[in-house]
């Protein structure tokens, strides 16, 4: 007997992929492990109120709702108000991505300098994490053997083409951010790490 048919989705409309750029301010309001976390469950997991948050992170309501409110402060979250009944409040997350200023990298400021410091740790050591996961899990997904991809490469470039190529790749992945391909049945959310940076030769 055939699978019954479920009904066709309605084309979604392209949404803009917005992106914060961070300045020193909005930095420190950021460089937070808890609130770095809440901060990306609202964008993977769609809008939650703190009671949901600290139950999905393993934190106290209260510090939920503290780092929500500090979040929020700085323009990084915004309350849900079509989703938020009574007293409940929802949350949502304001932009889905930030830029780095690299006016941060020549800043002096100790304080600059360690928010920037504990924001990219905490972002390295959760890619480490999901590339972690997929390694373990990736048996559980069959269908994606072979369209995964793990690569490193090695280049001799100066500071301006690196920029250029990071620029060029950025672009390639937004044409594919709202393509029909999206809502294929076997479409899953797919992430991708970029990281380039100089070493020093042996």
């Amino acid at each position: 007997m055939p699978e019954p048919q479920k009904p066709a989705k309605a084309a979604k409309a392209p949404q803009k992929h917005e992106t914060r750029v961070l300045d020193p301010r909005s930095l420190r309001g950021l460089a937070h492990p808890l609130r770095m976390q809440l901060l990306r469950s609202l964008r993977h997991q769609g809008p939650a109120t703190a009671s949901q948050l600290a139950e999905r992170l393993g934190e106290s309501s209260g510090a939920t709702s503290y780092h929500l409110r500090q979040l929020a402060a700085h323009g990084f979250v915004e309350d849900d108000p079509s989703l938020g009944k009574g007293r409940e409040r929802w949350w949502k997350a304001a932009q889905q991505g930030i830029r780095w200023d690299e006016s941060l990298d020549r800043n002096s400021d100790p304080d600059v300098r360690g928010a920037a410091d504990l924001l990219l740790h905490e972002t390295a050591s959760h890619h480490t994490q999901e590339l972690s996961t997929w390694i373990a899990t990736r048996h559980e997904w069959p269908a994606w053997a072979g369209a995964s991809d793990m690569s490193d490469f090695t280049l001799r470039l100066p500071p301006a083409a690196v920029r250029e190529l990071g620029e060029r790749l950025h672009a390639l992945i937004e044409e594919y951010r709202d393509a029909p391909e999206a809502e294929a049945p076997d479409a899953a959310r797919v992430r991708l790490h970029l990281h380039a940076f100089p070493q020093r030769e042996a």
